[in-house]
C-alpha cells in the first residue's frame, strides 16, 4: 500500500514584511554610517557642503548655491596653486580608499574561501581578517591575520592564486609577525616607462658656456 504525504507550506505575510523592513533599515543604517565616516575622513568636502545646505535651509537656495560655488572655486584654486598638497590630502586619499575597496575588500571573502583559507565550525564560517591595505603606484601591500591552525606555507603556496584572483601581475607572500602575513601585489612594472633625467643632474656634468656668445 502506497502512502502519499502532502506537505503544505504556509507563508506569513507579516513576517515577510517585517524581514523586508528590517533589511531595509539595516542597509539604511549602514549607508548613514558610511556617509558619516567619509564625512569625517574628508572634512574639506563635508564641512563646505554642510554649510551650503544649512545656508540654503535658513536663508534660501540662492545663498546656498552661492556658498557651494565659493567652496568649489576654493577647491579649484587649491588644486591650481598647490597640486602636491591637493593630491596628498584629497585625490590621493580618495583614490586609495576607492582602490582598497574595489581591488581587495569587496573580493576578500570570496578569494580566501576559494583558496581554501576559510574554516567552518558547524554553521559558522570564519574568514581571515584583512588587517590593512596600502595602495602604491606599482605595488600594493596587504596584511592579513591567519586563522588558528593555519600554516604559513599554506598562504605562501597560494601566491599565484592571489595574483590571478586579484588581477595583479605577481604576488609574494611573507610572514611578518605571529599569525600575520603580508601579501605584496605587483600591479605594474615601475621600470616599464623611461625616466628622463636632466643633464644637470648627471654626475660630473657641467654646463659648457657658449664661446661664441662670450666672444
Amino acid at each position: 500500500m502506497n502512502t502519499t504525504t502532502t506537505t503544505t507550506t504556509t507563508h506569513d505575510p507579516a513576517g515577510e514584511v517585517l524581514d523586508a523592513v528590517l533589511t531595509a533599515a539595516g542597509r539604511l543604517l549602514l549607508s548613514v554610517f558610511a556617509l558619516a565616516w567619509w564625512a569625517l575622513l574628508f572634512p574639506m568636502v563635508s564641512v563646505p557642503a554642510g554649510i551650503a545646505v544649512a545656508t540654503g535651509w535658513f536663508l534660501g537656495w540662492p545663498f546656498g548655491f552661492g556658498v557651494a560655488g565659493v567652496a568649489v572655486a576654493g577647491m579649484v584654486l587649491w588644486r591650481v596653486l598647490s597640486p602636491q598638497t591637493f593630491e596628498r590630502w584629497f585625490t590621493g586619499r580618495v583614490r586609495s580608499r576607492w582602490l582598497t575597496w574595489f581591488r581587495y575588500r569587496r573580493r576578500w571573502t570570496t578569494m580566501t574561501t576559494a583558496c581554501g583559507l576559510s574554516t567552518r565550525d558547524g554553521d559558522r564560517t570564519f574568514i581571515p581578517r584583512l588587517v590593512s591595505v596600502q595602495i602604491g603606484e606599482s605595488l600594493d601591500t596587504v596584511r592579513a591575520r591567519m586563522l588558528p591552525g593555519h600554516c604559513p606555507d599554506t598562504w605562501i603556496h597560494r601566491a599565484d592564486h592571489f595574483a590571478h584572483g586579484f588581477g595583479a601581475q605577481k604576488a609574494k607572500v611573507a610572514l611578518v609577525g605571529p599569525g600575520l602575513v603580508e601579501i605584496t601585489f605587483r600591479r605594474a612594472d615601475s621600470l616599464a616607462d623611461p625616466v628622463v633625467v636632466p643633464f644637470e643632474s648627471m654626475a660630473g656634468f657641467k654646463t659648457v658656456t657658449d664661446t661664441r656668445k662670450a666672444a
